[in-house]
């Protein structure tokens, strides 16, 4: 049988690269393996070479694993713990590959943790699936005529990002297949919950692979024609009149246990300006529909209780934002958390103004249940510039929080009628023709508890939820392409 792959595998703890690489070694399939170690005294094992590399996935990495690519696929495997293989797994992987002709190919695998094995089964790559956490699993089989031809265009030098490069390089030229079979079993160290594991993009630990994220994925918007200037539509808030000037929107379904503190935190803002409050009760069966009732003696406050009974959060919102005594700004607050102080409205109001912009996103402290800071502490989103955000916004899974917009805005185009990503696939609608005002005062704090709806996620879940939002992004990018080969359309 003709050999044809060469393997990619980082050279960590021994026992396991040697457990690994006698995987490797039982396939009839594969030439040569190669141990990647920055450790110039490391030694070979049988009957693998060593392959020196400064950072482990550096765009110069990525060039030296091209460099040693001559079979007809490079297999890199992206962990350091011990990997087994299904039967005649490789096998299937080349004949996928060869079939589609896969640029590279991924598959469904088992997850071992805590000693239990899982299938995880991963989902299928589409134009929008920017984001650079997006799951392959660990085993990436590449063909080696897309690898070099991708490592040979990469024009910036990455020491962080060069496999995220990689993979949106090979995309603009040929297809990611993802076989939907469990082909393999690796170690997940990882025991966080989803809901821990969602913020590390925005840990102020990890900004400086953020940054070269975001530079990768620009230079690939403006590979693919996805690409938006800094140029924005000029908003005139005078143009409609309102009787208020803001109203925030609380869309909430049992949440007895916080609505009281999220309405308080509301009730005590100190504005130069009138405001309101519209809560949304999606058919609370809980006491929170009487608890709310609690607080109707203030004028202000709206209790919109739906006849309809398929909205979710996104439809709730339309509801608020639909209802006559909207003001000209809708301010979010989840029915969870809470502002931070008394001057989140006004700061938030005055930002439109300032900035000339038709959304407004602020920053947030993570809190527990008893707004206690809990890891990763503040979130700021600082990678959203004047310049650039709206297209850094196509990579990450969030744009920040509070969010508020222009009212009329949100008129033409409404929400999503879904429980996740609604908020999402609005920034991302709005930012691609008005910008987007940024507050870096920690305005809202945002509590996790267990009855967060996304604070622990089963894999099938998440899948849903990452494929809705790889979708969101799918739209919005293909909106883009064509709105810059349709200038003025």
């Amino acid at each position: 049988m003709k050999k044809r792959i060469n393997c990619f595998i980082p050279y960590g703890e021994s026992e396991a690269v040697c457990r690994t690489v006698a995987v490797l070694s039982e396939s009839e399939l594969v030439n040569n393996i190669y141990l990647m170690t920055s450790d110039p005294q490391a030694k070979a094992i049988y009957p693998c070479l060593l392959l020196y590399t400064e950072d482990s996935w550096s765009s110069r990495t990525i060039r030296e694993i091209a460099a040693k690519s001559n079979t007809d696929y490079s297999l890199i495997y992206t962990k350091q713990d011990v990997l087994e293989l299904g039967m005649f797994a490789f096998e299937r992987m080349t004949g996928i590959a060869d079939d589609t002709s896969a640029g590279m190919a991924y598959s469904d695998y088992y997850e071992l943790k805590e000693g239990q094995r899982k299938p995880h089964p991963v989902i299928d790559y589409q134009k929008g699936s920017l984001r650079d956490d997006f799951n392959f699993g660990s085993l990436l089989l590449y063909r080696s005529e897309a690898l070099k031809k991708s490592a040979a265009s990469m024009d910036i030098d990455l020491r962080f990002a060069g496999l995220y490069d990689l993979r949106l390089k090979v995309s603009q030229q040929f297809p990611l297949v993802h076989i939907n079979e469990y082909l393999y079993t690796e170690v997940e160290n990882d025991t966080r919950k989803s809901g821990e594991k969602q913020f590390d993009y925005v840990d102020p630990k990890n900004r400086d692979v953020q940054i070269e994220m975001e530079k990768a994925c620009t230079s690939h918007l403006k590979k693919i024609g996805g690409f938006l200037a800094p140029q924005f539509k000029h908003i005139d808030f005078n143009e409609q009149s309102f009787e208020t000037e803001a109203s925030v929107i609380i869309p909430v379904f049992n949440r007895i246990r916080t609505i009281s503190d999220a309405i308080e935190s509301v009730l005590k803002q100190q504005t130069s300006f009138p405001f309101n409050l519209i809560i949304i009760d999606n058919h609370s069966t809980d006491g929170t529909t009487e608890r709310i009732e609690n607080y109707t003696t203030d004028q202000r406050i709206i209790h919109i209780r739906p006849t309809r009974k398929d909205l979710g959060i996104g439809g709730c919102w339309n509801m608020g934002i639909h209802h006559p005594s909207c003001g000209k700004f809708a301010v979010q607050l989840d029915s969870d958390d809470v502002y931070s102080d008394e001057h989140t409205l006004q700061k938030i109001v005055d930002a439109f103004y300032k900035q000339q912009c038709g959304m407004v996103v602020g920053t947030y402290k993570m809190t527990n249940f008893d707004m206690e800071m809990i890891p990763p502490g503040i979130i700021d989103h600082k990678e959203w510039t004047p310049d650039n955000g709206r297209n850094n916004a196509l990579r990450i899974n969030g744009l920040g929080a509070p969010r508020a917009f222009y009212t009329p805005l949100l008129r033409q185009i409404n929400l999503p009628n879904t429980s996740y990503g609604e908020d999402y696939a609005l920034g991302l609608r709005i930012s691609r023709e008005y910008q987007i005002g940024r507050i870096y005062d920690v305005l809202y704090l945002c509590r996790r508890w267990d009855d967060n709806s996304d604070a622990s996620l089963d894999v099938v879940k998440a899948n849903q939820h990452n494929t809705y939002k790889d979708k969101i992004r799918t739209w919005e990018l293909e909106a883009r392409i064509k709105m810059n080969y349709e200038p003025g359309k």
